[in-house]
């Protein structure tokens, strides 16, 4: 069964009935620019109060390294989200945490570049220009089919994912994880309840 990641967590409430919801992990955006930006402090008051076994990922961009771990450890972190122009070698350097290396979809995928990355999983997003991520946007899914035929990676598939085109993109791409979090929302940083327990009872039909 495919697994669901709810992304840009900024307050308790959100992050309790996404877990109720039946979500399998949480995401928390440490990048000050996004209006889903929530500070070190308060995501770990969140994460000390969720079930133990909520894997929670820390997203980050272009952040110093010495800054990443210490907020990876305040916050107990399991898995590391690198969302921006991290070299290879950079996220070598997280050894004792899990690392999904994001990849902004156009119209291609440079498969050389894409398999310097050594990382845990690899996670698909729309390019937008002016966007890093949280875009509402889907991609052309038939670009991973047509063009990862033979990468062995854990998927993780973001872009525009909703309740009602979830299953269509889990069935064409065949991701272990979908990741969702603008298109489940009421206004940047705060969930429709609603909306994200359809999102999670839908990718978990298939």
């Amino acid at each position: 069964m495919v697994k669901v990641k709810i992304c840009g967590i900024t307050n308790l409430e959100d992050a309790i009935n996404a877990v109720e919801s039946g979500c399998d992990g949480l995401g928390f955006m440490f990048y000050k620019k996004s209006p889903r930006y929530i500070s070190p402090h308060k995501a770990k008051d969140i994460i000390r109060l969720l079930p133990p076994d909520t894997i929670r990922i820390g997203v980050f961009v272009n952040l110093h390294e010495k800054t990443i771990k210490r907020i990876a450890e305040l916050c107990n972190l399991n898995i590391l989200q690198f969302h921006g122009n991290e070299s290879p070698e950079f996220c070598q350097r997280f050894f004792n945490y899990k690392i999904i290396k994001v990849f902004r979809v156009r119209n291609k995928i440079d498969l050389k570049q894409l398999i310097k990355y050594k990382t845990f999983a690899y996670l698909f997003d729309t390019f937008v220009k002016s966007k890093i991520g949280g875009t509402g946007k889907i991609f052309d899914w038939s670009v991973l089919t047509r063009e990862l035929g033979g990468i062995k990676k854990t998927i993780f598939l973001s872009g525009g994912l909703n309740e009602k085109n979830v299953s269509q993109a889990i069935k064409a791409v065949k991701p272990e994880w979908v990741d969702a979090s603008s298109s489940l929302e009421i206004k940047p940083g705060k969930k429709d309840y609603k909306k994200v327990k359809n999102f999670i009872k839908a990718a978990k039909r298939n």
